[in-house]
């Protein structure tokens, strides 16, 4: 076993993982850095390279201590979004500097410090207690940031094959908003983007009638959407809103009525609704304008609820031992790999606090790294290590 002060250190890890500049969908030694952590701590590591047709490969890395139940697993990613103007970075975006009380560079927050933080507490948990009485895996992906079809979709399949899934899965997306440990994600909303293109007959402005001018159609149907409430929301989420984000003719000049016009939109929705549901509510709309139209639409995720129970119970239990507050359970916020996961088992979500991912000078307070370690700590004491389990 690894001496406790060579990996239970969040900060060294974190620090080792940001250098590694893994911008989606390059791995960039990041995998290579954390496998090579768990193996000193006992995990049996499986690299999982991934590549479905007309995609770039992508690593994902799976780790398992211990057989036994129950099956704690902890999911994540190392992969980043670029770090957009360097000028306007105060660091090196993959220096892992620390200035101050701070560690700065690209996924301290989103999210290679919490993947540190859980490791750490792993380290300092098996130190005091020996190993679990249950297990401890990592399903850590390099594609949560790009498209997310070669990384948690891909791997969770192969879990299930070898009857490896999970009994429960914490996701170390960050969560905080105003202090570490006040929200846990307990599910989220589905995304589902549409574009509506309606045909015409582009023809001369100076003779409309000789053309089928396909704009007060779009119009026409995009009215029929915009100031409609689609409901009041539930006990934990949010009303399902619609929000147009873009209208093109892509016509260059102004005396052409052109042959097609196009909108797109994404809808935001809770459990009240599903993809397929909503895919006929717009048809019925748009028919009932009539004419030519085509209307593609791209699923991001459905919506989903981990409805509170044994493992909310036990999350907000470590985070009050650690912090004394108790967490607001919520579902706001974009898409994750929880989308993913949660068909396999339940999953919440919880991590660092979300102020500058994605934002120049990304950072995260080393006293919230510490903190975070903490909160993973006494979960994995609580669940695996014999005390309770889920």
């Amino acid at each position: 076993m690894a001496p406790r002060d060579s990996l239970a250190d969040p900060v060294a890890l974190a620090r080792a993982l940001i250098r590694c500049p893994s911008v989606t969908p390059e791995d960039a030694g990041a995998l290579g850095v954390l496998g090579q952590a768990l193996r000193q701590l006992g995990f049996e590591c499986h690299r999982l390279p991934r590549q479905a047709p007309g995609t770039a490969a992508v690593e994902n890395l799976y780790a398992r201590l211990g057989s036994g139940a129950p099956h704690f697993c902890f999911a994540g990613h190392t992969d980043v979004v670029p770090p957009g103007d360097r000028a306007g970075w105060s660091v090196e975006p993959f220096g892992a500097e620390i200035v101050g009380d701070r560690l700065y560079g690209r996924g301290a927050e989103d999210m290679k410090g919490a993947i540190a933080a859980f490791v750490a507490a792993v380290a300092r948990v098996i130190h005091e207690r020996g190993a679990p009485a249950g297990s401890i895996s990592l399903l850590i992906t390099g594609d949560e940031e790009g498209d997310a079809v070669n990384g948690t979709r891909a791997v969770l399949p192969w879990l299930a094959e070898r009857g490896e899934v999970p009994d429960f899965c914490v996701v170390g997306e960050p969560t905080g908003v105003s202090a570490l440990g006040d929200v846990v994600k307990i599910g989220r909303r589905g995304s589902l983007n549409g574009k509506l293109t309606v045909t015409g007959t582009q023809g001369h402005v100076a003779y409309p009638e000789r053309a089928d001018n396909p704009l007060p159609r779009l119009v026409r149907m995009l009215d029929s959407l915009v100031d409609v409430l689609l409901d009041e929301g539930t006990a934990h989420f949010q009303p399902s809103s619609l929000v147009l984000t873009s209208i093109d003719t892509g016509n260059p000049v102004t005396n052409v009525i052109p042959a097609e016009a196009c909108a797109r939109f994404n809808i935001r929705f809770n459990t009240l609704y599903s993809a397929a549901g909503l895919e006929g509510w717009l048809r019925k709309r748009f028919d009932s304008v009539g004419g030519a139209y085509r209307l593609d639409l791209s699923l991001s995720g459905e919506a989903f609820v981990t409805e509170p129970g044994a493992l909310t119970e036990r999350v907000a239990a470590a985070i009050a031992a650690v912090t004394g507050r108790l967490p607001e359970f919520n579902t706001g916020g974009g898409t994750s790999d929880a989308r993913f996961i949660k068909e396999f088992c339940p999953v919440v979500e919880l991590g660092l606090v979300g102020r500058t991912l994605h934002k120049v000078d990304e950072h995260i307070a080393l006293a919230d790294l510490e903190t975070l370690t903490a909160i993973y700590a006494a979960l994995l004491a609580d669940t695996v290590f014999g005390d309770r389990g889920v």
